[in-house]
């Protein structure tokens, strides 16, 4: 088993250095948003470049808040009914405005 404290020198003489950041939300944007709650985020530097470790609790959004209103606005219903609708629908914003439309018709 590793000592922590000679894991500390070591990588201190390679030049690597950890920092602690303290927050209270992580959000990661891209095809779907993934939220950590309660997240520990520690900086990672080394040779120049800084890496991130998060550890937390992970919500991982189905829909985004753009993909909500595209459908609320085309298919003319309040955002929780268009986020309800992609959820079904897995996303699909096309899918999910004709549902909706149907359900009007």
């Amino acid at each position: 088993m590793f000592n922590p404290k000679q894991v500390e020198a070591l990588m201190k003489k390679m030049g690597v250095k950890t920092t602690q950041i303290e927050a209270e939300e992580v959000i990661i944007k891209g095809e779907k948003t993934i939220r950590i709650k309660n997240p520990s985020v520690t900086v990672v530097e080394m040779q120049g470049n800084k890496s991130f470790q998060i550890t937390g609790d992970v919500e991982e959004e189905t829909v985004s808040e753009e993909d909500v209103k595209i459908v609320a606005g085309q298919a003319g219903v309040s955002e929780e009914e268009a986020r309800k609708a992609l959820e079904e629908k897995n996303g699909d914003i096309a899918e999910a405005i004709l549902m909706l439309k149907e359900k009007e018709s």
